[in-house]
């Protein structure tokens, strides 16, 4: 189960000291959302049921030649982004995804959880901004079918 809550941010602190991962994906499906995404020298399938604070998810690394056999199948726009690690004190992690590519520009944090109450009783750091987990808008799956032309817009409405 995947219990995540999602952030933009606007004036990310400083990330040169925290572990960072380079990723792509796509999607071969949306509905359910079934993605694929190099990750660093990683090739994983992940199939997630719907939700937005609350998930299902499966993951299962795949070979190169597995990975570009479903590359074929991919549907709409490549994600392309910088993950950073970022660890709070509390014991949790902060996910700081910093788009390049088509939505260079758009950052946002993901924070996950072991329950819903967990989740609901989380303080989001001073540097976050509004909180976008109950805007499906913002989900990779969403961003990835997102058409060219509207791209500018809603990077500006940001």
């Amino acid at each position: 189960m995947e219990i995540e809550r999602k952030f933009l941010i606007k004036n990310p602190i400083d990330i040169a000291a925290y572990e960072s991962h380079t990723l792509s994906q796509g999607y071969i499906s949306t509905s359910p959302v079934i993605r694929i995404r190099k990750w660093d020298d990683k090739r994983i399938l992940t199939v997630k049921s719907k939700g937005l604070i609350s998930r299902e998810e499966f993951e299962m690394e795949i070979s190169e030649e597995e990975f570009q056999n479903l590359r074929k199948k991919v549907e709409g726009n490549l994600i392309e982004k910088t993950r950073v690690i970022i660890p709070m004190e509390n014991g949790l992690k902060i996910e700081l995804d910093i788009f390049q590519g088509l939505y260079q520009g758009l950052i946002y944090a993901e924070v996950e959880f072991e329950s819903e109450d967990e989740a609901s009783r989380f303080t989001a750091p001073d540097w976050f901004d509004r909180e976008l987990t109950g805007d499906g808008k913002y989900q990779n799956s969403s961003l990835s079918k997102m058409k060219a032309d509207e791209i500018p817009a809603f990077l500006k409405s940001l």
